[in-house]
């Protein structure tokens, strides 16, 4: 992919982009100019998944963008708060949030009610602590810059 700098100079925030296609997006935002936000929770290898907020961060940056990844729980407003004030330090302010995390399991049979609290939990509370947080800080925005900026929702069945 070229970098065509259709989002050069714009900031993405991404929950859940250390795999999958939030990693995917992120990479492709690079290539075209943006910095980047990763905000997941993995830290940490995990023993069936592969890559990590600092692995997918690697990536961006060898696509040519800058990245700033953030260990986020996104239940954890706290964290949430944090990882938003580290991204407009960084990169002075966010132009676009995509609402990514998920924790949907496609296998019915092995739904619990924890499995189904937690894809509630982790979705609605997403919408909710991550929106709220970003949209704040989007406000802010000098109006000529505004009509660029927007979340974008979306839920993945992809582990």
């Amino acid at each position: 992919m070229i970098n065509t700098g259709k989002l050069s100079g714009l900031t993405i925030f991404i929950t859940g982009a250390s795999r999958g296609i939030g990693k995917a997006i992120a990479l492709k935002a690079a290539k075209d100019g943006a910095n980047i936000v990763i905000a997941a929770k993995t830290a940490e290898p995990h023993p069936k998944l592969p890559g990590t907020i600092y692995s997918a961060a690697k990536e961006v940056e060898d696509a040519g963008g800058n990245c700033l990844p953030c260990v986020v729980d996104i239940r954890d407003e706290t964290a949430v708060q944090t990882a938003v004030k580290a991204a407009v330090d960084k990169f002075g302010g966010i132009d676009i949030l995509i609402n990514n995390a998920s924790a949907i399991s496609l296998t019915y049979t092995t739904n619990t009610v924890e499995k189904y609290n937690l894809m509630n939990e982790i979705q609605m509370q997403e919408e909710h602590h991550v929106s709220h947080t970003v949209s704040h800080n989007m406000s802010s925005i000098p109006e000529e810059k505004q009509s660029r900026s927007y979340p974008q929702h979306q839920s993945s069945t992809q582990p």
